[in-house]
């Protein structure tokens, strides 16, 4: 289990743990990333993320892909 900041770009991972607080997991949640939903990285920008999740482009933070656990 790493976070998603290690995953490079291409690669897909299944989202196995969220971690913080309450208020960031629900947040992460109602973007699309719940335990077992396959997320694909397509492009990094001085370490944030955009990625492709439940057929969505998301662009997520350094600091929230840290919490993402695949």
């Amino acid at each position: 289990m790493m976070p998603l900041t290690f995953v490079k770009v291409g690669e897909t991972g299944s989202i196995r743990k969220i971690g913080g607080q309450e208020e960031s997991k629900r947040f992460l949640e109602g973007l699309g990333f719940v335990v077992g939903s396959p997320v694909t990285i397509i492009s990094e920008i001085a370490g944030n993320l955009i990625v492709n999740i439940k057929d969505s482009r998301v662009a997520i933070s350094r600091e929230m892909a840290n919490r993402i656990y695949v």
